[in-house]
């Protein structure tokens, strides 16, 4: 593919005077266009999606998608872009928000930040009679200046669902039935008493989420930790990025990247591995394409031909579970042809010695046996990386998802340390991991983990452990507590008698789902907080109903550690509480007052526990809309860019890893001789439990199974076929689609739609250090569907 956009002629020319209204969120008047060209150059330029085109001559030129279909046919990402810079109204968005744009004045908007992936997108919501007109991206926006994605744009309609949870629900006699507050909660008290009675402490476990705001995180965690006195809490953030947090600090000391993207921006080389931004992280997936476009050299380490890869220089596919191979064979290539920066080395690093002997078992052919990419690739890429002034590294789940994904991320980081690739440095902007989920870096900030308490103070340290309980006034629990899977697993053993899971459909999302059900079915209380009813639901014991984003108060922190206000919009629906006020009221059904009245007293008193938030508050994020931590005082700048002074391990220096390669858990046999990598697709998000109660399902309205053309023709399938995908673990039902994006020998689905039981098909195979589930290995084998 071309470097730079085209626009093909449209097939058929649009007629004059046809509307196209074929787009759930995007409607063409070609009566009222007059050619300027502006929509087209934001398309190009700013989202870089190269979708439409003028078509016709003269008097008859008008915008046209560049497909030549219908708009909803075309290659248009719904970011919102054109409508907001269309001067006439041809383009408008439908609905309550048409003639509402990005720039103009609305007298009732609420600034707020996206509740979706990780870019933390800042938003205004122009609310009327609480509900939403409109969500516009703010033009003064810390990370995504103006633009937005369809899912922060207009992904909203979940909001009103009818089958929006807006009452407490219990289960009696073997059915889920309304109930009120009062009895919900006295029950949900009386049944953690009961556990812990039984069991003591450590039967009781909660699961809270990235989808919480950090005071919920915060607030959950110590309710477990000071009323039920166990460290049995844990986030989503262990099911994918984990790894990053366990590698980043052992590296280099603190559990973020180490640089801002805004820093990234400026890199003459981008190094993107194990990410497809364009559809995952769209704003970002923007920024970067253009960056591409414009200046710097783009390297691509991923299996499917999607997104950036189209752009790249160097498209780099390993086979899925050999990144360690493929990280130390460029790691050869830097040392070998003198490619380091040997000041930083001796000065600043630990490690090179052993990394050495290790990296000559990993020269450019064996490296290719082992990961499928070509030997002159590696050296390629390598040499772009090594000879780039300001190279950055950003990676994703491709790098973490795996059994040795912890060794994934420390060996993808001594690229950045062999180069000295650090922004203080000036050699570079070091290594961003790009997450997942709008605050899974916030909900372990705050200490939503079972070995780590508010700010990474370790539960074993005495130090961090006499700081906490100085704030709380009570002893905390010294040993460490379960991880999700141990969760699980300890219920399947009767060992576990209570586990409260927070916004997470952990039947859907988490890996070899039938086990997850089984866990939930054994353990005797099950309280689930959510939106929806959902797979979770149908095992708990009782449902509470509570706010979405748009509906609560607090902060997240986005992928390069900014922390962002959101701030509530809208009411919660009829009965519906913030997940801060449930935890509020449940530990006051208990007989406990967890202080901390407001979120802003939240993160107050965070701040007194851990010392990187100390100088963090509402109000000065009201003022500055965001600040990076670490954030020692209120009187100094948040950090940006770390390690300016020194590394903050024990040794003051980056850490090289000597790790060796492993093969994956799984590999591919005669009787599942393909393999499966799961991940996201660019109009849904997570378990599509909000994407899918809307228009983006009028987008796409199913799972569809990728496979190449060659495989399609060995199992006799074509496109739309139903084929049945088996693994060792379970089966899927999903809709066959050919494309040469991947490699053969390979397929790909995403988890948005879990009817289609994607997640009994992954395995219990785990990251060895931190137990992140190995979603991007899975051995399958197809078969046509039978009804």
């Amino acid at each position: 593919m071309p470097r730079t956009g085209h626009h093909p002629a449209p097939a058929t020319a649009p007629t004059p005077h046809n509307r196209d209204e074929s787009h759930p969120y995007i409607h063409l008047d070609p009566d009222l266009c007059i050619a300027c060209g502006r929509c087209v150059r934001m398309c190009d330029d700013v989202q870089g999606t190269f979708a439409l085109t003028l078509t016709g001559r003269g008097a008859d030129t008008v915008v046209a998608p560049g497909t030549g279909g219908p708009w909803a046919q075309s290659d248009c990402v719904a970011c919102g872009g054109c409508v907001d810079t269309c001067p006439t109204g041809a383009i408008t968005q439908p609905g309550p928000g048409r003639g509402i744009t990005t720039g103009q004045p609305h007298p009732q908007h609420v600034r707020t930040t996206c509740g979706y992936c990780g870019v933390g997108c800042a938003l205004d919501v122009v609310v009327s009679d609480n509900q939403v007109s409109a969500v516009l991206p703010a033009l003064d926006g810390p990370v995504n200046q103006g633009h937005a994605c369809v899912k922060g744009r207009f992904s909203h309609g979940y909001l009103t669902s009818a089958d929006r949870l807006t009452q407490p629900m219990i289960r009696k006699n073997g059915t889920l039935e309304p109930a009120g507050w009062e009895e919900a909660l006295t029950l949900a008290a009386d049944g953690l008493r009961a556990a812990v009675a039984a069991g003591g402490p450590d039967a009781v476990a909660a699961i809270s989420s990235a989808r919480a705001t950090n005071e919920e995180n915060y607030l959950i965690q110590k309710f477990l930790r000071t009323v039920i006195k166990t460290n049995n809490i844990d986030n989503c953030s262990r099911l994918c990025h984990a790894p990053s947090a366990a590698g980043l600090s052992a590296a280099f000391g603190h559990a973020g990247g180490t640089d801002s993207f805004d820093d990234a921006e400026k890199a003459d080389c981008l190094l993107v591995v194990g990410a497809n931004p364009v559809e995952a992280h769209p704003v970002i997936g923007a920024r970067l394409l253009q960056q591409a476009l414009n200046k710097a050299s783009l390297i691509v380490a991923d299996p499917r031909a999607v997104g950036l890869a189209h752009h790249a220089d160097v498209h780099l596919r390993p086979r899925p579970g050999t990144n360690v191979a493929l990280f130390h064979g460029l790691a050869h290539v830097l040392v070998a042809e003198g490619m380091t920066d040997p000041d930083f080395l001796r000065e600043r690093a630990t490690g090179l010695t052993e990394l050495i002997e290790l990296l000559a078992h990993y020269p450019p052919a064996r490296t290719a046996e082992l990961t499928g990419v070509p030997a002159q690739d590696i050296t390629a890429a390598a040499r772009l990386y090594g000879r780039a002034r300001r190279p950055a590294i950003l990676y994703g789940l491709g790098v973490t998802e795996h059994l040795h994904g912890t060794d994934g991320v420390r060996t993808l980081a001594n690229l950045a340390i062999l180069r000295g690739a650090l922004a203080h440095t000036g050699r570079g902007y070091g290594i961003i991991p790009l997450r997942g989920q709008n605050n899974v870096q916030g909900a372990s900030d705050m200490g939503a983990l079972p070995d780590l308490l508010p700010g990474y103070g370790r539960v074993t340290d005495p130090q961090a452990r006499t700081r906490a309980e100085a704030v709380w006034g009570r002893p905390l629990p010294t040993r460490t507590g379960l991880r999700i899977p141990e969760m699980l697993q300890a219920a399947r053993q009767g060992t576990l008698r209570a586990l409260w899971i927070i916004g997470e459909d952990v039947c859907a999302t988490d890996p070899n789902s039938h086990r997850v059900a089984d866990a939930l079915d054994t353990c005797p209380l099950v309280i689930v907080n959510e939106l929806f009813p959902s797979r979770t639901t149908q095992h708990a014991d009782i449902v509470l109903p509570v706010a979405s984003w748009l509906e609560k108060d607090g902060t997240f922190v986005n992928f390069d550690r900014r922390f962002q206000r959101v701030r509530a919009a809208l009411r919660p629906p009829a009965a519906a509480r913030t997940d801060f006020d449930v935890v509020h009221a449940l530990a006051a059904a208990m007989g406990a007052d967890l202080g901390c009245r407001t979120p802003a007293e939240t993160l107050a008193e965070c701040g007194r526990i851990a010392p990187l938030f100390a100088g963090l508050s509402h109000t000065r994020l009201d003022r500055e809309g965001a600040v990076a931590w670490p954030c020692p005082s209120p009187d100094q700048p948040g950090q940006a860019t770390l390690y300016t002074r020194a590394f903050t391990t024990p040794d003051a220096r980056a850490h090289l890893s000597a790790a060796p390669y492993l093969p994956p858990g799984e590999e591919p046999d005669t009787d599942y001789p393909l393999l499966l990598v799961t991940g996201r697709r660019w109009t849904h998000y997570n378990s599509g439990s909000m994407t899918r109660r809307g228009g983006n399902l009028l987008l796409e309205a199913h799972d569809h199974l990728d496979l190449h053309p060659q495989d399609a023709a060995r199992h006799h399938l074509t496109d739309g076929t139903e084929v049945t995908v088996e693994s060792r673990h379970g089966k899927a039902r999903l809709t066959a689609r050919l494309s040469d994006e991947l490699s053969p020998g390979q397929v790909f689905c995403a988890f948005h739609f879990p009817e289609s039981g994607v997640n009994s098909l992954t395995s219990d195979h785990a990251d060895t250090v931190t137990s992140c589930p190995e979603y991007k290995v899975t051995a399958v084998r197809l078969t046509h569907t039978t009804t």
